[in-house]
C-alpha cells in the first residue's frame, strides 16, 4: 500500500515501522510535524513528548537508549547546537538500543537565525549520517539508521532540508517491527566520560570509521544513474539530487549520495573515471566536495555554485549548461514592500507599543529573543536592539546591565522573551541575574502556547504533546523561587496596565520580572484558557464622523486597520479584527468603539 506523505510524515512512519518506542523533540520549523505525527497517528505504539529544549529531548532519548530501548529525537538546524553537548559524548559512549536523530536544516533562512549546514556535525562526531531526497527515503533511512546504530553502537544522524521536510511523494507502507528491549549491563568504562575513559572511547570510535566507510561503500543509498553519451558526471545528495535531475536531465549521469558520511569515495572514484568533468552539486557548504578533494578526486563545486540561499534548477542550468531561463523584468519600485506584522489581536502588540515609546528615549537596551516577537525591531515599534538565539535575551540583558553598571552608563537593560523560550533556555539566564545581582528587567510574554512553530504545548500549557493533561508550570512561582522579589503580571491588551508596569520595572535598581499573560489570538483555547480569560470576540469599528485622520491607530501595526488616503479616515476590516481593543485605547478622538 502506498500513501502520499511529506518528508516529515515519512520520518514518523519510519520511526513507527522500525520499532522505536520513545521519541522526544522541541518544536522548530521545518522539523515540527515529525513529533506531532508521532504523538497523534502513532500514539498507541510509542511514547512521544515535547521537551523543554533540544538538549533535554536528546538526553532523554539517550537515557532510553542506554537501558536498551530504541529511541528517536528531531530538531531544526539551530536546535542541534543546543543538543550537541550530549551528542558528542554519546557518540563516544555509544548506543545500546538503536538511536536515530533528525536535523532539519534550512537553506535560505526562511524562519531561522542562521543558514548552517549540519552535515559537518557528523564529521566532527565521527558518526554515520544519512541524507534522504524524497519521502520514501525518509522512511527507509530511519529504519536503516536504527539497524546501523545497533550494528556500530553509535547514534545515527538523518539530515534533511526544508524542501525534503515539506514536499510530498509516495511512500510504500510496511508493517511495524516489534523489538524487545536490549539487556542493560552496567559498565562505567563504557558509559562514563571520565578523561581516562574518554581517551579509550575516542580510540574506539576512530577504529570504527573504516568499518563505517565500508558500510557506506556497500549501501544501496549510494548509487549511480548512467545516461549513455553523457560527458558530464554529477555527484549530489538530498534535494540537490532532485534539482540536478530536473535541470540537466539525460545530459548528465549522476552519482546519488544517500550515505554522505563516511562518503563512499571509492565508488565515486570509479564513477568519476568515465567523465570529462565531475560536478559536485550540493546546497550550502562544500561537505561532499571537501571529502572528495581530500581523496584527490578532481571535481568542480563551490567555485561554481553559491554558498548561500537555496539551490534551484535555474542556477544549475546556468552554471553547468550556460542556459538561462527566460525571466520577466520587473522594476523594483513596482514591488510593494510587505513586512511581517503581528496578527490582529496578538497579545504582544500592546507590550511592544508601550516599550517602543520608551525606547525612543535612548535610555533602555532591549535584548530580544526567538519567536513571533522577532519582528519587534521593525517599525513602527522599534522596540528591540538585539536578537541572538533562544534564551540569550536574558543572559545578554544581564551582560549589558553589568556593562552599564561598570562604566556608569545611565541606561537600563530590558530582556523580552516568550513563555516557551523561557522554559527552553531563559530560566538559567534569570537564575544568573539573581545570583550576580543584575539590575535587569525581564519581561516574559506568556501567550499560553509555543506560537511561532504552530501552537505546540509546552510545560506551561497544562497539556502534553499527546493532548493529555499535565501539571502547568507556574511562571510566577518559578520566578519567585529563583529569588526575584519584584514580580508583576499584567494583561497586555490593557495599555494602562502595561505602561504602569513598565514604569515600575524600569524605576527599580534590582532585578524585576513582568509577566504579560493572554492567549495567542490564533490559539485553540483550552478549558483552562476559557476559565481564566474572556475569549469572546468583541469587534471594533471606526466612527467616521469622529475620526480626525491622525493615523495614530495605524502605529499599532494591526493588519485589520485601514487608512483611506482620499477620505483621510481610518477603518477596520471586521473579518480580520480579533477584538483586542488596542487601537481604541490609542485613538485620541475616541473614534474607535466596540461593535454593539
Amino acid at each position: 500500500m502506498r500513501e502520499l506523505m511529506t518528508g516529515n510524515e515519512a520520518i514518523a512512519r519510519g520511526v513507527y515501522e522500525s520499532g522505536i518506542t520513545f521519541a522526544a523533540a522541541y518544536p522548530g520549523t521545518p522539523s515540527t510535524e515529525i513529533l506531532e505525527t508521532l504523538a497523534t497517528r502513532y500514539r498507541d505504539d510509542l511514547h512521544a513528548e515535547w521537551a523543554p529544549n533540544e538538549k533535554v529531548a536528546v538526553e532523554s532519548a539517550i537515557g532510553y537508549s542506554f537501558v536498551g530501548g530504541r529511541a528517536f529525537s528531531s530538531m531544526k538546524q539551530v536546535g542541534l547546537n543546543v543538543a550537541a553537548d550530549p551528542l558528542f559524548s554519546f557518540a563516544y559512549e555509544g548506543a545500546n538500543g538503536g538511536f536515530v536523530f533528525v536535523t532539519a536544516d534550512e537553506p535560505g533562512i526562511h524562519s531561522s537565525q542562521t543558514e548552517q549546514d549540519n552535515r559537518f556535525y557528523a564529521g566532527m562526531m565521527d558518526i554515520i549520517m544519512l541524507e534522504p531526497s524524497d519521502s520514501q527515503e525518509c522512511k527507509d533511512m530511519v529504519i536503516e539508521g536504527i539497524r546501523l546504530s545497533e550494528e556500530f553502537n553509535i547514534p545515527v544522524m538523518v539530515r534533511m532540508t526544508t524542501r525534503v521536510c515539506h514536499s510530498k511523494s509516495f511512500v510504500e507502507l510496511g508493517e511495524r517491527t516489534e523489538v524487545p528491549k536490549r539487556d542493560y549491563v552496567r559498565d562505567i568504562w563504557q558509559r562514563t566520560t571520565m578523561p581516562a575513559v574518554s581517551m579509550k572511547l575516542r580510540h574506539e570510535i576512530l577504529a570504527k570509521l573504516p568499518k563505517m566507510a565500508a558500510a557506506s561503500e556497500a549501501s544501496d543509498f549510494n548509487y549511480a544513474i548512467i545516461n549513455e553519451g553523457a560527458k558530464i558526471g554529477v555527484v549530489t545528495s538530498g534535494i540537490s539530487f532532485q534539482y540536478a535531475k530536473d535541470a540537466l536531465g539525460d545530459q548528465a549521469s549522476y552519482f546519488k549520495v544517500g550515505f554522505p558520511f563516511p562518503l563512499p569515495t571509492e565508488k565515486i572514484r570509479e564513477f568519476a573515471s568515465g567523465f570529462d568533468k565531475l560536478y559536485v552539486i550540493e546546497e550550502s557548504e562544500p561537505f561532499l566536495e571537501f571529502q572528495l578533494k581530500d581523496k584527490h578526486i578532481d571535481c568542480i563545486g563551490r567555485e561554481l555554485f553559491p554558498q548561500e540561499g537555496e539551490l534551484s534548477t535555474a542556477i544549475i542550468k546556468e552554471k553547468v549548461l550556460g542556459v538561462r531561463n527566460d525571466t520577466i523584468d520587473l522594476p523594483v519600485e513596482k514591488i510593494k514592500a510587505r513586512p511581517p506584522v503581528f496578527c490582529a489581536g496578538c497579545p504582544h502588540r500592546g507590550l511592544f507599543y508601550e516599550l517602543g515609546k520608551r525606547a525612543k528615549s535612548g535610555k533602555i537596551f532591549i535584548s530580544g529573543d526567538i519567536g513571533c516577537y522577532g519582528i519587534s525591531p521593525l517599525p513602527p515599534f522599534n522596540a528591540t536592539d538585539t536578537i541572538v538565539c533562544m534564551g540569550e535575551s536574558v543572559s545578554g540583558g544581564h551582560g549589558a546591565a553589568k556593562a552599564f553598571e561598570y562604566y556608569g552608563t545611565d541606561m537600563k537593560s530590558v530582556s523580552v522573551l516568550g513563555d516557551s523560550t523561557f522554559f527552553h533556555s531563559g530560566m538559567t539566564g534569570l537564575l544568573d541575574i539573581v545570583y550576580n545581582h543584575s539590575n535587569s528587567l525581564v519581561i516574559i510574554m506568556d501567550n499560553r502556547t509555543t506560537g511561532m512553530t504552530g501552537h505546540q504545548d509546552n510545560p506551561g500549557t497544562g497539556y502534553t504533546a499527546r493532548g493529555t493533561e499535565a501539571p502547568a508550570a507556574d511562571i510566577t512561582a518559578i520566578v519567585k523561587a529563583f529569588g526575584i522579589k519584584n514580580v508583576r503580571t499584567v494583561n497586555p491588551l490593557v495599555l494602562a496596565e502595561v505602561s504602569k508596569a513598565l514604569d515600575w520595572g524600569l524605576g527599580l535598581s534590582e532585578p524585576a520580572v513582568i509577566i504579560t499573560r493572554w492567549p495567542c489570538a490564533l490559539k485553540k483555547f483550552s478549558p483552562d484558557d476559557l476559565a481564566e480569560f474572556d475569549t469572546s470576540r468583541h469587534l471594533f469599528e471606526v466612527q467616521a464622523d469622529k475620526c480626525i485622520g491622525c493615523k495614530k491607530c495605524t502605529q499599532t501595526a494591526c493588519p485589520a486597520l485601514r487608512y483611506d488616503n482620499e477620505s483621510k479616515k481610518a477603518g477596520i476590516y471586521s473579518p480580520s479584527c480579533n477584538g483586542c481593543g488596542i487601537c481604541a485605547q490609542v485613538c485620541p478622538a475616541d473614534a474607535i468603539t466596540m461593535v454593539k
